[in-house]
C-alpha cells in the first residue's frame, strides 16, 4: 500500500467519518459520491489517503459493492461513537451559551409506560423550547450505556442495583412487581403446585435482549442451560408468551389486563417474588444543569408521575 504523510489524526476528521457513513450505506463509491456532489475520483483519493494513514484496506474493491473489511466495520461502528460524542460536546457548548441544550436525548427502558411518557414529551414541547427532543429505546444496562456514552441527557429505568459510573447521579423511579406467566394453552399453565427451577428450565424461556453494545449486558430470570427465544422488546416478549412460545417473568402491569382476561395464566412458582427497583439518571455538571434537564428532573420528582411511569 502507498504511504503519505498524513497522520491517523490528519484523517480521522468528522466529515471524514461521515463521509465513509455515506459510502457504507450507498453501498458504492459511485453512489455516495453522486449523493455528496463529488466525483468518484475524488471520493476514492480521500478513502485511499485514510487508509494509507491507517495501514489498512476499509472496503473491500473486489466488487461493484463497497463492502467494508472488518477493520472498516471497527472503524465506522467506533467512528459514530466519536460523532455522537462531537455533537454531545457542541449540545453542551450551545447549553453554556443559551441556557437550553440545543438537543435532549431520553433514553428510556422498556419498563417504562410509554402513554405517561408521551405525555410528558407533549408537555416539553408545548414550551416550544428551542431544544430538538430526541428519544432511545433502551433495555437493561443499554439504558445507563447510553447516558454514560454521552448518546443520551437522561435515562429513565435504569436498574437501581447497577453500579453508577463516577459522574453519574440518580434517584429512584419506584419499583415494578414481574410475574411469571404463561398461555393457557402451554404446559405449565396446569401446574398446581409451586413450580421449581428445575421444572421451568425444561421450557424455553422468552427473553428480552440487553440493548448495551459493549459488554455481555444483563440476563435476568434466566436458567441455566435454559432454551431462550431473544426478542428485541417487552411488546414482543408478551406477543410471544400469549403465543405460547415460551415462559417468562413479564411486569404486573404488563400482564395484569391479559391475566384478567384469561389469555395469560400466572401458575404459581417456587422462586422469591420478583420485585425490580428503578431509578433514573442523568451526567453531574459543574455548573447551572441545562434548561431542558432541570425541566425532566422537576417532573420526575412528582411522585405521582413517578408512579405512572412505572404504572
Amino acid at each position: 500500500m502507498s504511504k503519505n504523510n498524513l497522520s491517523p489524526r490528519d484523517v480521522l476528521t468528522p466529515d471524514a467519518l461521515a463521509m465513509l457513513q455515506r459510502i457504507e450505506e450507498a453501498g458504492s463509491f459511485a453512489a455516495a459520491a453522486r449523493a455528496a456532489g463529488m466525483v468518484p475520483s475524488a471520493l476514492t483519493y480521500r478513502v485511499r489517503q485514510i487508509e494509507d494513514a491507517l495501514d489498512v484496506l476499509l472496503f473491500d474493491r473486489s466488487s461493484r459493492h463497497a463492502r467494508l473489511t472488518p477493520a472498516g466495520r471497527e472503524l465506522l461502528r467506533e467512528g459514530g461513537r466519536l460523532l455522537d460524542e462531537l455533537d454531545a460536546v457542541a449540545n453542551r457548548v450551545k447549553r453554556v451559551a443559551t441556557g437550553w441544550e440545543a438537543q435532549f436525548t431520553l433514553a428510556v427502558d422498556g419498563v417504562i409506560n410509554r402513554t405517561t411518557l408521551f405525555e410528558l414529551c407533549e408537555a416539553f414541547l408545548a414550551l416550544e423550547p428551542p431544544t430538538r427532543l430526541r428519544l432511545r429505546d433502551e433495555v437493561l444496562s443499554g439504558t445507563l450505556e447510553a447516558l454514560t456514552s454521552g448518546q443520551a441527557d437522561l435515562a429513565i429505568g435504569v436498574v437501581a442495583e447497577t453500579l453508577l459510573p463516577e459522574g453519574v447521579d440518580a434517584l429512584p423511579l419506584g419499583s415494578q412487581r414481574f410475574i411469571f406467566a404463561v398461555a393457557p394453552h402451554h404446559p405449565l399453565a396446569r401446574a398446581t403446585a409451586p413450580l421449581d427451577d428445575a421444572t421451568i428450565g425444561r421450557h424455553r424461556a422468552v427473553a428480552v435482549a440487553d440493548s448495551a453494545s459493549r459488554g455481555k449486558g444483563l440476563t435476568i430470570g434466566l436458567l441455566g442451560g435454559q432454551d431462550v427465544f431473544t426478542v428485541p422488546g417487552l411488546n414482543e416478549k408478551l406477543e410471544a408468551q400469549l403465543r405460547g412460545m415460551g415462559v417468562g417473568f413479564l411486569p404486573e402491569c404488563l400482564a395484569r389486563p391479559y391475566l384478567d382476561a384469561g389469555r395469560l395464566v400466572a401458575p404459581p412458582v417456587a422462586r422469591k417474588e420478583r420485585i425490580f427497583h428503578i431509578s433514573y439518571a442523568w451526567r453531574k455538571s459543574a455548573g447551572t444543569p441545562g434548561k431542558a434537564l432541570a425541566w425532566w428532573q422537576a417532573r420526575l420528582a412528582d411522585p405521582v408521575t413517578r408512579k405512572a411511569l412505572i404504572g
